[in-house]
C-alpha cells in the first residue's frame, strides 16, 4: 500500500504526524508513505523507517518571488514530482487550503479533516472523504485518529510512538559527557525564557557537575547562546549544525530544557528526558508529546513580589522553581 502525506510545516506539526505512521505501520506491514514537507524539514520524515520518498516544497520562500518560482522551473518540478505515482490514499494531515491545494493535485482518493474538524474548514472542500476528528485533545491524537479513519484500521490503545531511527544521528559530537542541552531558541519573543534565568538555571547544572551545550539557528539566537555561555566555566555553545546534527545532540543529552518550540518537540520524541517552559501558551493540545517529559505553565508557579523579568510574563518561573525538576530527571526520576 502506497500513501502520500501532505503536511508541511511547522517542526512541530510535522513532528506530530510521526506517531500515526507507526500506527499505520504496526497495522498494515506492507504500507509505505510519501511526504509532501516543506524544504526546512525535508530530514525529518526520513528519520521514520516507513517514509520511502520526501518530495520538498518551498510554499514559504515561493510566495515572495511567484514570478521568479515560475521561471525557475520550480514550480514545474514539483508538480511532475508530486504526480509521478498513482497512491491509494493521499491524506492531508494539515487541514489548511494551501495543503488542501496541494492535495488535490497528487493522484488518488484524498482524505483530510472535515470541516467541522479543519483549522480552516475551506480545505475540507477539497477531499474525496473527509473525516471528522474531535478538538480539544492534543495534536498527536487528533493525527492519528484521521490516519485511522482513511487508512481502516483499529487505533491503538496505548500512546502513540515516534519510531525515529537513532542510527542516522551522530553520538561523539560533545566531547564532554554526561551534559544537558538548553534549548533556548523560538520564534515568539514573549516564549523566549529570560536570559537571565538561564545563566542562573547554567550555575545549579554546573554545581551539579554537568557540561552544558547549546544550540542555535541564527544570528541572534547565536549571541544569546554566547551571552548565556559567559555565566559559567562549563557551557559549550556549539557551531551551526544541520537538524540531524543538532538531533543527534539531543539524543545523547542527559536531559534538556526547552522553551515553546519546534526542538522541543523533536526532544521529546527522541525519547530525552526534557523540562519544557510554557509562558503565553499552553501545554495541554501542542505540547512535547511522550515519555519523561516535564511541562511547567505559569499558572503553577507560586506568586510572590519578584522583580520583572524580560520578558514579564515568565517573571515568576524562576530558575529555582525550575531546577528541582530538572535535578529529578537528570537523577533518573519519574517526572
Amino acid at each position: 500500500m502506497r500513501v502520500l502525506i501532505v503536511k508541511t510545516t511547522s517542526m512541530g506539526d510535522v513532528i506530530h504526524t510521526l506517531p500515526a505512521l507507526t500506527d499505520a505501520l504496526s497495522a498494515i506491514p506492507d504500507i509505505r508513505f510519501d511526504w509532501v514537507v516543506e524544504e526546512g524539514f525535508a530530514e525529518i520524515p526520513r528519520w521514520h523507517p516507513a517514509v520511502d520518498k520526501v518530495i520538498p516544497v518551498a510554499v514559504r520562500r515561493w510566495r515572495k518571488s511567484i514570478l521568479n518560482t515560475v521561471r525557475s522551473g520550480e514550480w514545474r518540478r514539483f508538480r511532475k514530482d508530486l504526480k509521478t505515482r498513482e497512491y491509494d490514499a493521499v491524506i492531508d494531515a494539515q487541514g489548511l487550503l494551501k495543503s488542501a491545494l496541494i492535495t488535490r493535485m497528487a493522484k488518488g482518493p484524498k482524505f483530510g479533516l472535515d470541516k467541522n474538524s479543519a483549522r480552516e474548514p475551506v480545505a475540507s472542500k477539497f477531499y474525496d472523504h473527509p473525516q471528522p476528528v474531535n478538538w480539544g485533545q492534543h495534536a498527536v491524537e487528533r493525527v492519528r485518529q484521521l490516519f485511522a479513519k482513511a487508512l481502516g484500521y483499529a487505533l491503538p490503545n496505548q500512546a502513540g510512538q515516534f519510531l525515529l531511527d537513532q542510527s542516522r544521528f551522530e553520538d561523539d559530537l560533545i566531547k564532554h559527557k554526561p551534559y544537558v542541552v538548553f534549548i533556548h531558541g523560538t520564534t515568539w519573543p514573549t516564549k523566549h525564557w529570560p536570559e537571565a534565568y538561564w545563566c542562573q538555571l547554567a550555575q545549579k547544572v554546573q554545581a551539579a557537575g554537568l557540561h552544558i551545550v547549546i544550540p542555535w539557528g541564527n544570528e541572534k539566537e547565536k549571541e544569546r547562546a554566547h551571552c548565556i555561555a559567559k555565566s559559567s566555566d562549563n557551557i559549550e555553545v556549539l557551531p551551526r549544525l544541520s537538524l540531524a546534527g543538532i538531533a543527534g545532540v539531543i539524543a545523547n543529552a542527559k536531559a534538556a530544557v526547552a522553551v515553546d518550540t519546534g526542538l522541543g518537540h523533536l526532544t521529546a520524541a527522541l525519547e530525552t528526558p526534557a523540562v519544557s517552559l510554557y509562558g503565553p501558551t499552553s501545554p495541554d493540545l501542542v505540547g512535547a508529546y511522550g515519555t519523561s517529559q516535564i511541562h511547567l505553565t505559569i499558572d503553577q508557579c507560586p506568586k510572590s513580589q519578584l522583580p520583572k523579568a524580560d520578558p514579564e510574563i515568565f517573571t515568576p518561573m524562576t530558575p529555582d522553581y525550575v531546577w528541582p525538576y530538572l535535578e529529578k530527571i537528570i537523577q533518573g526520576g519519574a517526572p
